[in-house]
């Protein structure tokens, strides 16, 4: 295997030295360190200028080329084929679950022998890392897309939502999982909670907090919970499928325009803001539980609005902030903007004039709270009370992402002013609460 992304220095010493990526090397560094391991290919992201090498404990380490005084090969570890793409016998009688991969850490394989990363998607390829879904579903798998969650846009939510729809029609699975990067999952959990108006099934999204080859990965019982909720849940909605403790004993199940990713790095990441989760899969036993009482049910025909306007801009107040950032909006052609704003829904008294002239012009003006509890309340305080005149809309008890995901889809929808508000103040997913309370699902455990 070729050194590809390495840097030349990398290149230049490699070819020298006559070292091969995967060979076994003997590495002696300027300060007299000396290390044997395995020379793993290099990652797209990172210095291009660091060679990775696999110790024989199992851990990686970087070492950049200056530090490098030697190295030589000693060996040869050949990496082995990853999987026998081979369906298990039998599953074919199982309920049909069908995965769409959008990219992600859960959309990757280790191989343990080299630590090289591979990118996997296929049906059999699922099965081979979970091997416990051949006793629960009948697998189909394709790749849709394959990139970072953050590159996402909504010309993604679109294509998504018309595979989803177009899959529900033609394959008619009893649930489908889509594979994805938890950055910005809770933007595309919401997205497909207003494209997809009616479905057989729900919609599940699933991804992982810690890659496969972790010890502590959440890969395997995440997706085992997404696969459980997606034959057992008797909603058609979008939701989020992740743990709901650090343990592996629950995953959640979370209402798209109810998430939110809560932390950067713990597998309990996930939380329904305002709300309660849907339902939950407790582990080992694969028990699903629904806690909602009101839901979007499954039905026969498949109903998809799948368009979503580029034009609409998400704003984080800061004090001080100039009221330029918002006049760029107006004056590069946007439709609808989303404010979040400090408390129960307010921004400087500065920005006020930006506000009336974006509104005057013909943009729909959002508020949403920087609070993560609570709702929009903007008839407490003179700043509200003046916003409200200004004709800003309040987003209730939404998050800022789901108030953004809402308005770029409801101006996807419809050019009229008048027809987008009325849209957009109507309850369309589930993701109001009719009452606003501080509610936190007794299993999470930081958050509580």
């Amino acid at each position: 295997m070729s050194a590809e992304n390495y840097g030349e220095s990398v290149k230049n010493l490699l070819e020298a030295s006559g070292v091969e990526v995967f060979d076994e090397v003997l590495v002696e560094t300027s300060d007299g360190v000396r290390l044997k391991g395995v020379l793993m290919p290099r990652p797209e992201v990172g210095d291009p200028e660091v060679l990775v090498l696999k110790l024989e404990n199992g851990y990686n380490i970087g070492i950049h080329v200056d530090r490098v005084s030697s190295i030589k090969s000693v060996g040869r570890r050949e990496p082995a084929p990853l999987v026998e793409l081979t369906l298990p016998r039998g599953v074919e009688k199982l309920p049909k679950v069908y995965f769409i991969g959008t990219g992600g850490t859960i959309a990757s394989r280790i191989d343990y022998k080299t630590g090289a990363v591979y990118p996997f998607f296929s049906a059999e390829e699922i099965y081979s890392m979970v091997p416990e879904l051949e006793e629960i579903a009948y697998i189909r798998a394709e790749t849709l897309f394959s990139i970072f969650s953050e590159d996402m846009t909504p010309r993604h939510w679109q294509k998504l939502a018309e595979r989803v729809a177009e899959v529900y029609r033609k394959e008619a699975p009893r649930g489908i999982v889509v594979a994805h990067g938890t950055d910005t999952m809770h933007y595309s959990a919401a997205a497909l909670g207003f494209a997809l108006r009616s479905a057989p099934g729900p919609v599940v999204f699933v991804g992982a907090q810690r890659s496969s080859d972790r010890p502590s990965s959440d890969s395997a019982f995440n997706v085992i919970g997404a696969v459980v909720a997606a034959i057992e849940a008797p909603f058609a909605e979008s939701v989020i499928a992740m743990h709901g403790s650090v343990s592996d004993d629950v995953i959640l199940v979370h209402r798209g325009v109810k998430a939110r990713k809560m932390h950067t790095s713990r597998r309990d990441a996930f939380m329904s803001i305002n709300a309660l989760p849907l339902a939950e899969v407790e582990l080992p036993s694969r028990r699903f539980r629904l806690l909602a009482s009101k839901y979007r049910a499954r039905r026969d025909e498949v109903e998809v609005k799948p368009r979503f306007s580029e034009k609409v801009a998400l704003l984080k107040y800061y004090p001080g902030m100039d009221p330029s950032h918002l006049e760029w909006v107006i004056e590069n052609g946007y439709r609808g903007v989303v404010l979040e704003g400090t408390g129960l829904g307010h921004v400087g008294s500065r920005l006020h004039g930006a506000v009336r002239r974006a509104v005057k012009e013909g943009l729909i003006v959002v508020m949403a709270s920087q609070c993560i509890w609570g709702r929009i309340n903007m008839n407490v305080y003179r700043t509200g009370v003046e916003l409200l005149r200004a004709g800003v809309i309040p987003a209730g008890d939404m998050t800022p992402e789901t108030a953004y995901v809402k308005l770029s889809w409801v101006l996807g929808q419809t050019d009229d002013v008048e027809e987008a508000v009325k849209l957009f103040e109507e309850n369309l997913s589930g993701e109001y609460e009719e009452r606003s309370e501080y509610r936190v699902y007794p299993g999470a455990r930081w958050w509580a």
